[in-house]
């Protein structure tokens, strides 16, 4: 059960890690299109459009991936202090009557919503000769699916802790920057940094 439960983690942040390369090209293409517009004098109408389809593409693609990591914004201000049969209790309801039921109704009107779309070759009205957006509403029910999956294994680990009161193990992936361990590496003691903060506040206070 554990490699099933980790092989969809490694899905869901393999796919996350492959669509977050469109920041980049989100970057340049808004980069090159402030350049075309203020500089050229040649501003593009499909620029809007397509600013948001790259950014909802990537917003919506890492929604699993972010979920594999438990990295969604929660409202722990009492969760983190709850045992480990309590989070994963609290966990486990929330999933059941809330995320499956959303998560499914997305997916599914998606589907038809992506489907009518490409039935008519639908293009943005927002400029007179606006871009083909039916590709972009495609990523609505895959993107669904990736978020239902993902969300399957975070029930299973819910109903695991329950039980043993421990929480199956996630793969990693961004780690916290080890402060000591940084400190050893660019050879650098706290008395040096102690030095540097009564240096900047000197000078701050001569300024």
């Amino acid at each position: 059960m554990q490699k099933l439960l980790l092989f969809i983690d490694k899905v869901s942040t393999w796919v996350g890690q492959a669509f977050s390369w469109l920041i980049i090209a989100l970057t340049m293409f808004i980069t090159w299109e402030v350049f075309s517009r203020y500089v050229l004098s040649n501003p593009h109408a499909y620029a809007f459009d397509t600013m948001i389809m790259l950014y909802g593409t990537l917003f919506m693609m890492a929604g699993a991936y972010t979920l594999s990591k438990n990295g969604h914004v929660r409202g722990d201000v009492l969760y983190g202090f709850f045992p480990t049969r309590l989070q994963a209790g609290l966990d486990l309801t929330l999933y059941i009557c809330f995320f499956i039921p959303g998560v499914v109704a997305l997916a599914y009107a998606g589907f038809i919503y992506a489907g009518e779309s490409w039935a008519i070759r639908e293009h943005s009205n927002v400029t007179a000769d606006g871009p083909p957006i039916y590709p972009f509403k495609t990523i609505i029910p895959i993107a669904g699916a990736f978020l239902l999956a993902q969300g399957i294994v975070e029930i299973v680990r819910s109903a695991i802790a329950l039980k043993t009161g421990v929480w199956p193990s996630r793969i990693e992936d961004v780690e916290e920057v080890d402060v000591e361990k940084l400190k050893e590496m660019v050879h650098v003691k706290d008395e040096d940094i102690a030095k540097l903060d009564a240096l900047v506040v000197k000078e701050g206070a001569r300024s």
